[in-house]
Parts: structure tokens; sequence; C-alpha cells
């Protein structure tokens, strides 16, 4: 028996990464997982991953930021599984630039998949646990229910060529404190981990130019050796993160020892804060 048997979680961005380490530990926890990935293939080998394992999943493909996934994404778990337990908003990427050179495409990209597909997400789960924690109140058996949001110490402290991307990670923290006060009554928990520097194909240590696809437009991704040192460097451990242990932080706010914590957000960040 783990710490989420039986529990109900959605994933966004779990096809890679640390998304696919949250959702592989949930797993191994005893949750029913909804997976997420803007590309099909890679989501659905995740799912069938999970199920070789012995475990439960589906996946619910595609892009966060379109207007009617919330509702899709939502309506996916409750055929599947029901009401969900625990909703984990992880989907991103980022585009930088510096101020001068930012469009208002990348600036509206960086809001559209960091904090309008959470905030549509989480208004398409609210008529359901609502009417799930009156039912619950009613047969004296409430039950808890979570939200962990991502960040990042550049929503934090800020960082050069990121004001789309910082700007996006710090409203997630104002989204997470305003639904932990609306959604106390409903027995939520709603908190957030800021991500310091962990190791993933977005922030991989290379000097080669490296891209990926996103709705048509190209992304630079992977950080100069050089810099990833410097990174490094201001790390008190001394080194970057793992996704699993990103998605440890994660699991952490989940379990059922965090039931009178919310509003809350978590650096994991080896020591690294802003």
């Amino acid at each position: 028996m783990g710490n989420l048997e039986g529990k109900i979680a959605l994933v966004t961005g779990s096809g890679r990464g640390i998304g696919r380490a949250v959702a592989l530990k949930f797993a191994r926890e005893g949750a029913k997982v909804v997976i997420n990935d803007l590309d099909p293939e890679v989501g659905d080998a995740v799912a069938a991953e999970i199920r070789d394992m012995g475990g439960e999943a589906v996946a619910c493909n595609g892009s966060v930021t379109e207007a009617d996934f919330g509702e899709r994404f939502i309506t996916t778990a409750l055929e599947s599984f029901g009401v969900p337990d625990i909703i984990v908003n992880n989907a991103g990427y980022t585009w930088d630039s510096m101020i001068q050179k930012m469009t208002d495409e990348q600036f509206d990209a960086m809001m559209d998949v960091h904090l309008k597909a959470p905030f549509r997400i989480l208004r398409a789960v609210q008529p359901h646990w609502k009417a799930a924690a009156k039912a619950e109140a009613e047969n004296g058996q409430p039950v808890n229910r979570k939200v962990v949001n991502i960040s990042s110490v550049a929503g934090t402290g800020g960082n050069p060529g990121q004001v789309n991307y910082s700007s996006a990670k710090s409203g997630i923290v104002g989204m997470t404190k305003t639904l932990a006060k609306e959604w106390g009554r409903l027995n939520v928990n709603v908190n957030c981990v800021a991500f310091g520097y962990i190791e993933t194909r977005l922030t991989e240590a290379t000097d080669e130019k490296k891209e990926i696809e996103v709705q048509g437009n190209r992304i630079g991704v992977g950080i100069p050796k050089a810099t990833a040192n410097i990174f490094k460097s201001m790390i008190p451990m001394g080194r970057a993160g793992t996704a699993d242990e990103a998605a440890g932080a994660v699991y952490l706010l989940t379990t059922p020892e965090s039931d009178y914590i919310s509003g809350q957000m978590i650096i994991c960040g080896g020591g690294l804060s802003f």
C-alpha cells in the first residue's frame, strides 16, 4: 500500500522530464494517473509504462494552452477513474530574450502555458470538488485534495532574459495563495514548488545549438556549459538536481502528512534561493 493508494492524479507535461518523474512516483505510490504531453506518442508511452508496471493510467494529450483543454483534462479523469484527488500543473517551457528583443508572442506564450492553462484546469475542476466536499461533509468523511503548482526561482528572484517566464512563474505563486484561501473550506490544499536548476532536456549543459518545436515555433534549449558551471557554483549543494529529486518535492505536498499545509511555496533548489 502506497501513500497515494486509490488516489486519482492529473499531471500536465508528464511525458518527459520532471512531469514524467512525478507521474511515475505517483503510480508507484498507488495513484491512478492521467498523463498529458504535447506529443501524443510520448504521452501514450508513459501511460503504457505505468500500466506495464501494474498501475492504472490514461493519456489526455495535446497543448494545455488550447481553450478547451481544462475541461477535456478533467473530463478524461472523471470518465476514466472518477473525481480527481491531485492536480499538478507542470507543463511548460522557456522562450528567452532580453526585453528589448522580446515579442508580444513570446510574452503571451509564457503567460498562456504557465498561468492561463493552470487557471483553466483549476476552474474546470472546482464544481466537481465543491460537490464532492459537500457530499463528504454530509457523510462525515472529509477528503483532502491537493493542487501543486510549479514555479521557479526565476519567479521568486527574477532572471535576465526571462521577463516573460519570470512574470508567469511569479503569477502562479499568487494564484496558489489565492486558491488556498478560496478552497480551504473544500479541504483542498493548494501549494507551489519553485524549482532551481534541475537537469532536464530544457536545461542540459551543452555547447551545441539545440531546439525543440512548440506549436510551430523553434525554441532554443540547453545551457552553455560555462554558464551551467556558474549556476552550479551558486548552489550550496554544489550540483544541479535530478528529475526524481524534483518529483520528490511535489510528492511531499500530496501525501497525507501535508493535509494541514496550504498556501505555501517551497523551493527545491539544493539550498539556492532568491
